[in-house]
């Protein structure tokens, strides 16, 4: 026996064909807007030149997957924090983000360093050290800021001593229009003593004040920062790092997917 379509289960037939062709289209579209990334080149009076990104994969509403990586490479600043070239210098870290008001973002993080500037080891080695750290963003119609705090804290290696730091910095700025804004900015950098340290070792290599300013495009991607500011450390903290810096700045040149 013979069976032949109606229009209706042709027009059945021909919206299940075209379901199936949809679906995996919007399924990819949805993965796609699940992930989000940002690649920054900064150049700053200390650590001299470090690509750096940082990206987030969703989870849910709130929260979402988070991993990011310095590309330090192998400055050495003059004598060089630790007292030398630091082995190309990497870091590379993951964590979680979690939004916790409108335009507040929490974003607890662990860094595995590489290379040899915590270490103290000379030679650079993988795993040289950790980084715990935590980045608080805030991101309003018309205001931003960033509250960054890591502890670099180096491993023994089979070294004489290790070397620890504390880096910090806290911004606050006003968008003045889509395309500019304009803030403060604090930032300190703190070599904290380490494993054979001497007692009291500790001082700052720099603690700088000043303002910002950053041009972005208002449709978001491509965004440029500049930073300055001055020294705020005393003359007998100056004398202690060795480290002569009366000004401090920073550029930064970046692009979010």
């Amino acid at each position: 026996m013979k069976r032949s379509f109606t229009k209706g289960g042709l027009l059945t037939l021909l919206l299940a064909v075209l379901m199936l062709a949809v679906n995996p289209q919007q399924a990819k579209a949805q993965e796609e807007s699940r992930f989000s990334m940002d690649v920054t080149l900064n150049s700053d009076i200390f650590f001299g030149f470090y690509p750096f990104f940082a990206g987030s994969y969703s989870l849910s509403d709130n929260t979402a997957f988070t991993f990011y990586g310095i590309l330090w490479s192998g400055g050495n600043n003059g004598a060089g924090i630790g007292g030398g070239p630091w082995g190309n210098w990497t870091e590379f870290g993951v964590g979680m983000d979690f939004a916790v008001a409108e335009g507040i973002n929490i974003n607890p993080q662990i860094g595995l360093l590489n290379g040899s500037l915590t270490s103290g080891l000379g030679t650079p080695v993988l795993g040289e050290g950790i980084v715990p750290n935590l980045t608080i963003g805030l991101d309003k119609a018309f205001t931003e800021g960033e509250i960054y705090v890591g502890y670099y804290a180096g491993f023994d290696h089979g070294n004489p001593s290790t070397n620890n730091y504390l880096h910090y910095w806290a911004n606050y700025g006003f968008k003045i229009s889509p395309f500019f804004s304009a803030g403060l900015h604090l930032e300190q950098l703190r070599f904290t003593g380490g494993i054979n340290q001497p007692e009291g070792s500790a001082y700052d290599f720099y603690v700088a004040l000043g303002p910002y300013v950053q041009f972005a495009d208002p449709n978001g991607g491509a965004f440029a920062r500049f930073t300055s500011g001055a020294d705020l450390r005393s003359d007998d903290m100056i004398a202690k790092s060795g480290w002569t810096q009366p000004s401090f700045f920073k550029l930064t040149v970046g692009y979010s997917f």
